[in-house]
């Protein structure tokens, strides 16, 4: 397996798939999975000739579960320790959920020439968390509400999101698929309960405001109106006003989990944003 080494000794899994030479598409996952959840659209871009890269969050999947580090700064930084040691250039990084904050933050900082585009799926910027700034944003209780069920029974919880909101196997008529929640409960319990935990609090408080402000780079924000986990209308309809080149595309209906529900059409719209 493949590994960077950060300042701090953290070991962050990556993979690393394409030619060497190709335009190079980094991927972001969300809380509380992996590089994994991205195999439907590294195989769909590696097909396309591009290179493939994922990488596993500290604490998460096959990295270092460490003790901290669990905030964004920190992500973003073990981003650019995992770029600066592939030596990526114009690079497009696409980040889901979490990952998107992970997105926004890291792209913001970025070194000149390291990024071309990126793209912010179902994603948490500007904040989840509702404040006297952001009162369309969603109360501590809810955030509470996600720690006490994993403190209580981690393994039960990683059953039951995938099973409900995520993919929005409980709105009425959805095609429930088995695999996609066993696949998202295997994510999950590969990771670290206290990584999990304190990144709760990474994803719902950090305000994303002056990194959407810095982006200079072309920026697709995508996002379904049915998303039962990062409400549409407090983030991507936010988000999109606050970056100097965002283009929204919404996806009526679409859950949470789109990039596995609906790859068949998301995937080509990435690729098209990748090409434009």
């Amino acid at each position: 397996m493949s590994f960077v080494t950060t300042k701090d000794g953290t070991n962050i899994f990556y993979k690393d798939w394409g030619p060497r030479n190709a335009q190079p598409i980094v991927f972001h996952h969300g809380w509380p999975l992996s590089a994994d959840d991205w195999d439907s659209q590294m195989l769909f871009f590696l097909g396309k000739g591009y290179r493939v890269i994922a990488h596993d969050r500290r604490g998460h999947g096959r990295s270092s579960q460490t003790a901290g580090g669990h905030e964004m700064d920190t992500y973003a930084s073990d981003v650019a320790a995992l770029t600066d040691a592939l030596d990526l250039k114009d690079a497009v990084h696409i980040g889901h959920s979490t990952g998107g904050g992970e997105v926004a933050r890291y792209v913001a900082r970025a070194k000149p020439g390291r990024v071309a585009k990126a793209v912010l799926v179902g994603a948490v910027p500007p904040i989840m968390l509702k404040t006297a700034a952001n009162p369309g944003g969603l109360p501590m209780e809810v955030f509470d509400g996600i720690r006490a069920a994993l403190t209580a029974n981690r393994t039960q919880f990683f059953i039951d999101l995938p099973t409900g909101p995520f993919y929005g196997f409980n709105r009425p008529g959805a095609k429930v698929s088995q695999g996609l929640i066993d696949r998202w409960w295997l994510q999950g319990m590969m990771g670290a309960a206290n990584a999990h935990y304190e990144c709760i609090k990474a994803f719902s408080e950090t305000d994303f405001t002056e990194d959407l402000k810095k982006i200079d780079v072309p920026v697709l924000v995508m996002h379904g109106t049915d998303d039962q986990v990062v409400p549409y209308a407090d983030s991507a309809l936010l988000a999109v006003k606050l970056l100097k080149r965002g283009t929204l595309k919404s996806y009526e209906g679409y859950p949470h989990g789109m990039l596995s529900t609906h790859a068949d059409v998301i995937n080509p719209d990435l690729l098209a944003f990748v090409k434009s």
